[in-house]
Formats: C-alpha cells, structure tokens, sequence
C-alpha cells in the first residue's frame, strides 16, 4: 500500500480537541471491501481511539456505503462479520442487494419501442406517398440513374428522400432512448441500509443522526441532469434519507440505473469526485484520514499479470477500462491533494492511504466481482499492516499531535497469528473479527514477534 502525506500542522502545539475526518472514496464491491480490512487495520493501530470516533464522515460512492454505517457507530469489524452473515447487528448484504436487475426499465423499454414504431407506421407512408406525388419527375430520374449505374452513391440519391421524411415524421425516438438506461437497479442498497439504520435504532436522517451521535455525515453525488455535485449532510442538502443519499452516491452509470429521487435523477459521486477530501476541510477538519483503493497499476514487470498476459491491453476490454477510471480517479485525487498542500488557509494534515500501485493481486480482482468481498478484505487487511509499519514513525507522529496513540505491536502480534494460522480463510476472518470476540489471555496462543516485510 503507498501512504501519500500532507503535513502543514503545528507539531510544537498538541491539539487533542482538533476535529478528526475520515474520506472514503469508491471502489464498488472489492474496492469496499479492501477499504473495510485497511480500516480494521488502522482499529488494530489506534490505542486510544476508533475509527467509529471520528468527528467528520465523507463517503463517495463505495465509500459513502460504509461511511454511513461508521458514522452510526458500526465497527468494521462488525460490517466485516456481515459479509459472512456472523454480525448480529448487521444482516447479511446478498447478491441480490448489489444485483437487483433493472426489471422495470428491461420490461418498459421493448414495449415502448414497439408502441412508437406502430405510431411511426401510418405517418411514414404519407410522407413516403406525399414525395412519390409531389416529387415524382425528381425520383424519376433518380430511379434512372440508379438502374443504369447501380452504385452507393445513385442508390443513397435514391433512398435519402424517403428516409429524411419518414424520420422527420417518425415518433421513434433517437439514439439509445430505447436501451434500459443500467443493467441494475440500486434501490437494493438502499433498502438493505434502511433496514440496517432502522435494526440499529440509528435514526434514518443526517439532523437526527448528528444530533444523536454528535457526528457529521457527508455523502456526495452527481445530478444526472445538471451534472452538478450534490452533498448531502445535516447542514448541507438534508432533503433525502441517509439510505436515499447513498443509493444516489452508489449510481455507478451503466452499471446502474440513474437513482431517481424526489424527482431528481442521481448518478456515482466519483463522476465529479474522487474522494471529497476539499469537504471535509471545509467542514473545519484538521486531522483527514483517507482512503482510495482505486489507484491505477504500474506494469514494470511484463510477467507479473493474469494467465501470463505480459500488457494490461491482452487482458481485455474491461480491464482497460478499469484501468483509465483508475488513472483518471487518481490523478483528479492527486490533483486535489496538491492543491491542498499549496492551501495557505489549511493548517493540518493529510494521511492517504491507497494501495501499492504494483498491486497486481488487487488489480487482477473485478471491482464488480460480489463474491471477492472476504479475499479482498484480507487483502486490504495485509496491504495496510505492511504499509502502515513502514511508515509507521511518520504516522505516529502525525497522530500523536492530535492526543491519538498508536500500538504497532498489537497489529505485529496480529499479522504473525494470522501467519501461525497458515493462511486458512477461516482462521484469518476469526482473527480479524477477534475484537468482537475477545479471547482470554490464556487462550490466545503465545506470538513470536515479527516484523511485517
């Protein structure tokens, strides 16, 4: 995992009482679930604090998935037993949540295709008759030309009167109009956390929420039509449910419907941000924590990608793609991040955590892939723990300014029991749900320290 620092704070002046934020970018279902075993990860570093402590929640898109239930208190570990269906506070999110096909749009689309073509009928053949009677010396000859030189060109002479006056008084509409406009539809998701907030006794909207939890909630999305950035909050745009605020900021386009809500059509957040960090700036955050696990990979070594291709372009058409989102997410990120360090009204300080941009393993899972959800945790789990004890005196640093005290070992004597483990996947999500179930000291087995490579 690569850790990206802005550093602008007053080391000589603790500030325990500074305002915390966490910023969770996207990265649908893997990069949701990598996000969810960094950020169990950084529990396991944190002594004095929990990630659920914060003062300040800005998700996009994935990130707004998870941000709302950390900012209701629910750990990630907690949404880690989930996955599995071992939470008692949290049901288990199924296939079908994340794959709810677009049924209406699939069923309505065809019909009204049909019903515009049967229209388009009587008014095409008076067009058509109208310019065989009022155009009749012209198609004459047209149709001359074309029976002693039959070629595309006399042919098209020909045609493009009928043509142009069957489209001039055509109802079909033009384009695409008739293709569902997203193969899913998320209303899944947002049902699945209306549930959730309501099984927790979490109340379903950002003022009664802050007013409760004394934490602020940003979630971020993209107006279809406008295609203006939304932010939904307690003291932002409070007219949707938190559960209707996360179905607009999950709308990832094509993949699902546009989320209408209230009359307004809702698209993915990462369509104008990557991770919102300017928000919670704005917000009077001087401590931001981030994290984005869509980072682009670097392919310095040909024989190191899928079923021995040696160029991202022989994996196929989807892994290009997934690559140009990533490389654009991130450089519009980056770009943010450097802007913030030339900010001479910003004060504080940034930790970004993202994944190791020769991740191949990361990179080789489908963002979209539902059933990758536990591996990818892991993974994410792994990335951050190596990444976080490299850097682990320069983080210390940063949050020790703001009264948080870390515990390197305790995430060591982690890793190595997860090693001791040989690897089972059983074994590895008991242990990364450990602090749900704490074991007695006589229980746990005895740890050789190790540092993580």
């Amino acid at each position: 995992m690569g850790i990206t620092f802005v550093e602008k704070g007053d080391r000589s002046r603790p500030r325990p009482h500074a305002k915390v934020a966490l910023v969770l970018a996207g990265g649908a279902v893997t990069g949701g679930a990598f996000k969810i075993g960094g950020l169990i990860a950084l529990n396991t570093l944190l002594e004095n604090r929990s990630v659920v402590d914060f003062d300040i929640y800005v998700g996009v898109s994935a990130g707004a998935f998870l941000a709302a239930p950390l900012a209701a208190g629910v750990s990630p570990e907690e949404m880690l037993a989930s996955l599995e269906g071992h939470s008692p506070r949290i049901d288990r999110f199924n296939a079908l949540d994340f794959y709810r096909p677009n049924w209406r749009e699939a069923a309505a689309k065809p019909w009204q295709l049909v019903r515009d073509a049967l229209l388009t009928v009587p008014a095409a053949t008076e067009a058509a008759w109208a310019q065989v009677t009022e155009h009749r010396p012209e198609l004459l000859t047209r149709a001359r030309d074309f029976v002693l030189a039959p070629t595309y060109q006399t042919a098209e002479a020909l045609v493009e009167p009928f043509i142009t006056e069957t489209l001039r008084h055509s109802r079909l509409r033009p384009g695409l109009s008739y293709v569902p406009s997203g193969i899913f539809d998320n209303r899944g998701i947002e049902r699945y956390l209306r549930e959730q907030l309501r099984k927790n006794n979490v109340p379903n909207d950002f003022r009664l929420m802050h007013l409760e939890r004394g934490k602020s909630l940003y979630i971020g999305a993209t107006n279809l039509n406008t295609a203006e950035g939304v932010v939904f909050g307690h003291d932002e745009d409070n007219s949707v449910t938190i559960s209707e605020a996360v179905q607009a900021s999950t709308a990832i386009p094509g993949f699902y419907r546009p989320a209408r809500i209230r009359g307004q059509d809702y698209i993915d957040a990462g369509v104008r941000r990557t991770a919102n960090i300017s928000q919670a700036v704005k917000r009077g955050a001087t401590l931001v924590i981030a994290y984005n696990p869509f980072r682009p990979f670097v392919n310095y070594h040909t024989d190191q990608l899928l079923n021995g291709n040696t160029s991202i372009s022989d994996m196929g058409i989807g892994t290009v793609i997934n690559q140009a989102f990533r490389t654009m997410l991130h450089t519009r990120l980056l770009l943010g991040i450097e802007k913030l360090q030339l900010n001479p009204d910003f004060h504080g300080d940034v930790i970004l955590l993202e994944p190791s941009e020769t991740d191949v393993k990361f990179f080789n899972m489908n963002p979209l892939n539902f059933w990758q959800r536990a591996e990818s945790a892991f993974h994410g789990y792994v990335s951050a723990t190596e990444a976080i004890e490299r850097h682990h005196a320069r983080i210390d640093s940063v949050l020790r300014s703001y009264g948080i005290r870390t515990d390197i070992q305790r995430m060591r004597d982690r890793v190595d029991r997860i090693r001791k483990s040989g690897f089972d996947e059983r074994g590895i999500m008991k242990e990364l749900m450990r602090d749900l179930h704490p074991q007695p000291d006589a229980e746990r087995p005895p740890v050789k320290l190790r540092v993580v490579r």
